[in-house]
């Protein structure tokens, strides 16, 4: 669910979908055997399903209650998307995408291939983001895959070191749901398929014995007649593999081709899901898992593409989000997310054709996030989770700030913040979305556009203190109040260093950060929270 490719994810197709380059060549060329593999396995597993773990659906499974909306937020793409501010997210809950492989380490996990879970956390707060959500009242889900980049499985061969990866990301995140989005060759590639549910099954087993259930779904993509033969196949071995499969989520778009598009999104997409909740009741059937009519609904999920997809010609309207809310309702649809948090808006109006595709906004007319508050009407969570009736901002207390513990500076009324620039605030850490002098970012406003400050979390206290970078004793002289001082001349203060922007005496270099364009002295140092640019 990447954008930013014009190709056909068509699920009709999705077997001999392939990625651009040389990548794409070797997976193709373990197409054809895998293929026969994944057949051979189905029957097998057809036959022999009174082999497996035979049991009846139970109550106590982390089946959503009712029709439960958790939007994909892009974590990778820029602008940074606030989920974790209640005014950009009324959606109660989240799906973070994507956890894939690293290109250089293919055992290590890695946010769209761009950011460790390290990097994630210091360069996009990530970790201060997700305990900010829950704070609200909201949770994370991960999902894993996609469509641009490798996912951990296939890229992975150490089963071992597979496992340790699924672990630390469900670990570091304490996630109660993950989500795997396998699409492209991926889906028929057997070995991967046996490497992935041996891993989750283990990480799944472990998470159930310390007490805390891990949810698992799969996220495939479907036509409007069905999940894909190597859709089913792959949960079917997935399932055989061990893993306790929450649900099946149908990437419910991108039906035809951009020579014969689908005009009537909603009668696809129910189309669509009809047929995949049949298929639900065949694959747990198989496995000896008897569901009912309801029961199998809660287990099918839906993820339409809002606005335009990436087939010309493709749009999904606000008409149809409130149609499939109500058929969500009406069935009793466990899931609903939309593709994606980040695309919730209208377009620049430089966007006037309908079928330019953006990461950003929509290309249909709409307000700011209101596919979302359609969706945000499905008051359903797992029952992992507890029900709420809102997301609330959680009211900061009156905590002193303590510049020696504080990741990043204290906020100061006098000070001059430039887009970028982040701050502490009575125990919570902002950041500045444009210049500003004066305004309180611990101040209510009843919309996020009434502030220039942007909530990012509250401070840790695993956190480590921001500390201006010191220059070695005798670098520059000392500065002193008797010395006439030019233009470019540098000093020491306290181990800091300054350089003169213009000629002075007596004025002493700020201790207090950030230093304005009005003081004489240009700090030569960065500190943590500063944006690279002004």
């Amino acid at each position: 669910m990447i954008l930013g490719l014009k190709r056909n994810k068509n699920a009709s197709a999705v077997s001999g979908d392939v990625d651009d380059g040389s990548i794409a060549a070797a997976r193709t060329e373990r197409l054809s055997w895998t293929r026969l593999a994944i057949v051979v396995a189905v029957i097998a597993l057809i036959a022999g399903a009174t082999a497996v773990g035979i049991k009846a659906a139970s109550g106590e499974d982390p089946r959503p209650q009712h029709s439960w909306s958790v939007p994909y937020v892009d974590v990778t793409l820029t602008p940074t998307y606030e989920f974790q501010n209640p005014q950009s997210n009324p959606a109660r809950d989240i799906a973070l995408a994507f956890i894939v492989a690293d290109p250089k380490e293919p055992c290590s996990p890695s946010w769209g291939g761009a950011y460790s879970m390290d990097e994630a956390s210091r360069q996009l707060e990530l970790d201060r983001r997700i305990t900010q959500l829950r704070a609200a009242g909201g949770d994370a889900m991960v999902s894993f895959g996609g469509q641009a980049n490798e996912e951990l499985a296939f890229a992975c061969t150490d089963p071992d070191k597979l496992t340790g990866a699924y672990r630390d990301v469900v670990t570091r995140y304490d996630v109660k749901t993950v989500d795997f989005d396998i699409e492209n060759s991926d889906i028929a590639d057997a070995p991967s398929i046996e490497r992935r549910a041996q891993a989750v099954a283990t990480v799944q087993k472990e998470r159930a014995a310390a007490g805390s259930k891990l949810a698992v779904w799969i996220t495939l993509p479907v036509a409007t007649s069905g999940f894909t033969a190597a859709g089913v196949a792959l949960v079917n071995a997935t399932i055989a593999g061990g893993v306790d499969v929450a649900g099946i989520n149908a990437m419910t778009m991108n039906f035809s081709s951009p020579d014969n598009p689908t005009r009537d999104m909603l009668a696809a997409t129910k189309s669509a899901l009809t047929a995949a909740v049949g298929q639900i009741a065949a694959i747990y059937s198989s496995h000896g898992i008897e569901l009912n009519e309801s029961q199998r609904w809660a287990r099918l999920g839906a993820t339409p593409m809002i606005g335009q997809n990436d087939v010309d010609g493709e749009v999904f309207t606000l008409d149809d989000a409130r149609g499939l809310a109500s058929f969500a309702t009406t069935k009793g649809l466990g899931r609903v997310s939309t593709w994606s948090l980040n695309r919730d808006q209208p377009c620049n109006p430089s966007f006037v054709d309908v079928s330019i595709l953006s990461n950003n906004c929509s290309s249909v007319v709409q307000k700011p996030l209101e596919f979302a508050g359609v969706f945000t009407a499905l008051v359903g969570r797992p029952p992992n989770r507890p029900q709420t009736d809102s997301v609330v901002v959680v009211d900061n207390k009156p905590v002193v700030d303590d510049p020696s513990t504080s990741p990043y500076p204290i906020w100061r009324p006098a000070a001059q913040y430039v887009e970028g620039y982040k701050v502490v605030r009575r125990g919570v850490v902002y950041v500045s979305k444009w210049y500003n002098q004066g305004a309180d970012p611990s101040a209510p406003v009843a919309n996020a556009w009434d502030t220039p400050w942007s909530l990012v979390g509250p401070v840790d206290a695993n956190d480590v203190p921001f500390t201006p970078s010191t220059v070695a004793p005798g670098s520059y002289p000392q500065w002193t109040p008797t010395t006439f001082y030019n233009t470019g001349d540098k000093v020491l203060l306290e181990g800091l260093g300054y350089e003169a922007r213009w000629p002075n005496q007596a004025e002493v270099p700020s201790l207090l950060f950030p230093v304005g364009p009005d003081s004489a002295w240009k700090p030569m140092f960065t500190l943590r929270g500063e944006p690279t640019t002004s």
